[in-house]
């Protein structure tokens, strides 16, 4: 062949148009005559055979979706005749590859192009990588007709030693596609077509590989699953004959441990649930084995087996023991203290009556505790669990949007689960265990429905001993359940879920009891976790207080039990270095080279010029957030008349009620400045601007109505606040001072603050019985009526540096 193609002369040959096929060198196809293109191509080459000699030419071309390619083949018109159907047809033999070049004439109603064969030879001898993908492919060729059964192919296959004929061979693949054979038409390059025909052919191999896999495999599993499903048949028959035999439902004993009948009956279940679980078994014994609902019922008899329905711990009712613990565990939190104790006192002198069980209800408690982060909520429950015998489990709710999550998934539902609360039970092992609730107020709620709704019922007492989980579908008595949960803002709870707990306010801890926390609870944990002993590093009693007092300003103790960490690393890492030995006293000195200057200095320590109420216009309120009580500065000052006219400017992220506070502290000096002796005509013209610093932070509330007025009366008059006042109370448009909220958490901040003088609202006396004592013996408290009053009391005398003209700017 290769001395054949040696050269080329330009041909002219009619086309005959395949559609949809692709006809190779070497290959013999037939062709179906009543097809007009080719009649018309095969009467054209026999035309321009009777005056060439040879068998009459044509020009086989691939024409996909109406395009013709690029490379056609020459082939010779062997015989014309009948087909097996007995159609006219031609019989057409490929012979080369063919160049397809410009359009010409020619004889018959065929197109004519004109062409040039294109040069297929290949070295001689061949290369040695060449002579390997010979042997590839005709290795796989032969294992691909030997999966076909063609064994007479396989001879012919192994024959070809020509590299394009072998190559072209490929063309009577029915596995590739019309686009697959076109490029191998394409393909000049015998040798490059011959890697192209090796890389589809194993492809398909490979194909063919994983496709019978699969097909074994399912058939393999279609086999056993009919083989299992008639051997059971014959199983199940052969039992129901023993039964009816020996006259009772009795199995195998070998079997009975898997029998869930069997195991209902010998478990410890309420009538009610024995019943439910006993109506499952029969559904379970009259399903089959491919029918999903059979695991449904089969995880649904394993929850209910495996809840602790008669399970219940034995309360200890040793009083002053379990007091003891809270002693131990907890300093501070006396309401929470006395709360246990009463419950604990109230559960022994019914069960010495036999009153445990009263309407069918048990004596459980619901407890709410309220306060801000790091005052040991979380942490009381374990104490909570431990002083009353109990076992702990803890529920964290924080997050959770979806209403499932309480009252469980219904069984129909794809990995359907019982709520929290079931889970909490079984985790617990009793009927009776203490479960903290814990960050109730971050439920939130969405299209999944409402968390704190389906905590309704859970924690009602007069309810929760018929709870029902949406999984369960039983009662579930919870009336002997401790709940306690936890929140940070008492507003986030709803209103509804509020009314079913008892709440008890955790408002923070004094600078005393922060001291005792830190030296005998903080202390000795951090020691440990610094790998350091009692002996080895000791902290003084002023360095704890400083710690506490100007280090951290906080409601709980987690910033100071990590102010603590910090300094014992810092010991630890000094000592490795070889710059401190041991053992070390630390002691308020040596805060400062330790852990840095402090970060909380009280206004009053601080240098006269530099306080904030040093120029008129300033006051000093209070107010309750997040993290607990906070002192709260109000800055005032009025626009230059030339620059602005009348009105009110309010900024520092204020919300509606403070805004409404500033308007009516505004109004009340306006129509009561000649009584109070100031100049409210500089009113009229200019601008009043009230600032709130912190601006980043929101703020609400009418509790800043006095400070705000008392920040206005400062800069009309030009007399100073004193600086160790605060106040909190709301203003009303006659003067009055109303009650407000949280009084106990803002006098703990003002004592943080260093605040010696606090104003509140007269009838806001009777929170004062909630103050520790220590606190109030360091707090002069007054109780006012009146803005008068408050006036009277914060505003310094004119005659202590005032301004005697009203300033621009506070």
């Amino acid at each position: 062949m290769a001395a054949e193609s040696a050269a080329f002369t330009p041909l002219t040959l009619p086309v005959l148009p395949l559609d949809d096929e692709v006809v190779l060198p070497g290959m013999v196809v037939p062709l179906d005559l009543n097809d007009a293109d080719v009649r018309a191509a095969v009467e054209a080459a026999q035309a321009a055979a009777r005056s060439e000699p040879g068998k009459p030419k044509v020009l086989l071309v691939p024409r996909v979706d109406g395009t013709y390619a690029g490379t056609g083949v020459l082939g010779t018109v062997e015989q014309v005749g009948r087909l097996a159907d007995g159609d006219p047809g031609a019989l057409i033999r490929g012979r080369g590859r063919v160049k397809i070049g410009a359009g010409t004439t020619g004889p018959g109603a065929a197109l004519w192009v004109e062409g040039t064969r294109i040069d297929e030879s290949t070295p001689d001898p061949l290369p040695g990588h060449v002579t390997d993908l010979v042997k590839e492919y005709k290795a796989l060729a032969t294992a691909w007709l030997r999966k076909r059964g063609a064994w007479q192919v396989v001879d012919r296959v192994q024959a070809i030693d020509d590299v394009s004929a072998l190559a072209d061979n490929s063309g009577y693949s029915p596995f590739l596609t019309t686009e697959q054979k076109v490029e191998l038409l394409e393909t000049a390059d015998p040798v490059a077509r011959l890697k192209l025909a090796t890389q589809q052919l194993r492809d398909h191999l490979a194909e063919q590989e994983v496709a019978e896999t699969i097909a074994k495999d399912v058939q393999e599993g279609v086999d056993k699953q009919q083989r299992e499903f008639l051997l059971r048949r014959q199983l199940e028959a052969v039992r129901k004959e023993l039964r009816e035999l020996n006259g009772d439902s009795s199995k195998d004993s070998a079997e009975e441990s898997d029998d869930y009948r069997a195991r209902v009956e010998a478990a410890d279940l309420p009538e009610k649930v024995r019943e439910a679980a006993l109506k499952e078994v029969d559904k379970l014994e009259r399903s089959s084995d491919q029918s999903p609902e059979g695991s449904w019922i089969r995880t649904w008899l394993d929850t209910v087996l495996e809840l602790p329905w008669n399970e219940r711990t034995e309360d200890a009712y040793d009083i002053q023991g379990a007091k003891a613990v809270l002693d131990a565990e907890h300093s501070g939190l006396e309401d929470v203290k006395e709360r246990i104790t009463e419950y604990l006192a109230v559960r022994k002198r019914r069960a010495e009556r036999g009153l445990g069980v009263v309407g069918g209800r048990r004596g459980g408690a619901v407890l709410a505790l309220v306060g801000p982060p790091g005052v040991g909520k979380t942490s009381l429950g374990e104490s909570v669990a431990h002083a009353m015998g109990r076992t702990f489990v803890r529920v964290a709710l924080g997050g959770v949007r979806d209403e499932a999550e309480i009252r469980g998934h219904r069984r129909t539902y794809v990995g359907a689960l019982p709520g929290r609360i079931v889970r909490a039970i079984k985790e617990a092992g009793s009927m009776n265990p203490v479960v903290l609730l814990d960050e109730i107020d971050k439920v939130g709620s969405d299209f999944r429905g409402d968390p704190a709704a389906a905590l309704l019922e859970v924690l009602d007492p007069a309810q929760n001993h018929t709870f029902r989980d949406h999984y369960l579908e039983v009662e579930l008595d919870l009336s002997d359940v401790v709940f306690l949960a936890t929140a940070n803002v008492l507003e986030a709870i709803p209103e509804a879920l509020l009314d079913r707990m008892e709440l008890v306010r955790l408002d923070g801890y004094t600078e005393d009891e922060k001291v005792v926390i830190a030296r005998d609870h903080l202390l000795p944990r951090q020691l440990e976790r610094a790998g350091l002993s009692k002996d080895e590093v000791t902290l003084d009693e002023s360095a704890l207080r400083k710690l506490a007092g100007e280090y951290t300003r906080e409601a709980g103790v987690r910033t100071l039990e990590r102010s603590i960490a910090r300094l014992l690393r810092k010991v630890a890492a000094q000592h490795e270095l070889g710059r401190r030995e041991l053992p070390f006293t630390l002691t308020d000195a040596d805060l400062r080279s330790l852990i840095g200057r402090p970060h909380h200095v009280p206004e009053s320590a601080q240098d006269p010029a530099e306080r904030r109420t040093a120029v008129p216009g300033v006051a000093t309120g209070l107010a309750v957030t997040g993290a607990g009580g906070d002192v709260l500065f109000v800055e005032a000052s009025l626009a230059d008349p030339e620059t602005g006219g009348a009105g009110l400017t309010l900024t520092g992220q204020l919300g509606d009620v403070m805004k409404e506070s500033a308007q009516i502290a505004l109004s009340f000096l306006r129509s009561h400045g000649a009584e109070l002796e100031l100049p409210v005509a500089d009113l009229k013209d200019r601008g009043v601007h009230i600032h709130f610093p912190a601006g980043a932070v929101p703020k609400d509330g009418p509790s800043a109505g006095i400070t705000m007025t008392t920040a206005l009366a400062s800069l009309l008059s030009g007399r100073l606040v004193r600086t160790d006042v605060a106040m909190t109370g709301e203003v009303s448009l006659t003067g009055r001072v109303l009650p407000i909220g949280g009084v106990k958490q803002k006098l703990l901040a003002a004592h943080r603050a260093g605040v010696t003088t606090v104003i509140i609202p007269k009838r806001n006396e009777p929170d004062l019985d909630d103050v520790p004592a220590e606190v109030l013996d360091k707090l002069d408290v007054h109780t006012v009526t009146d803005v008068r009053q408050v006036l009277e009391l914060a505003l310094a005398p004119a005659t202590s540096g005032a301004a005697p003209e009203v300033p621009a700017a506070a």
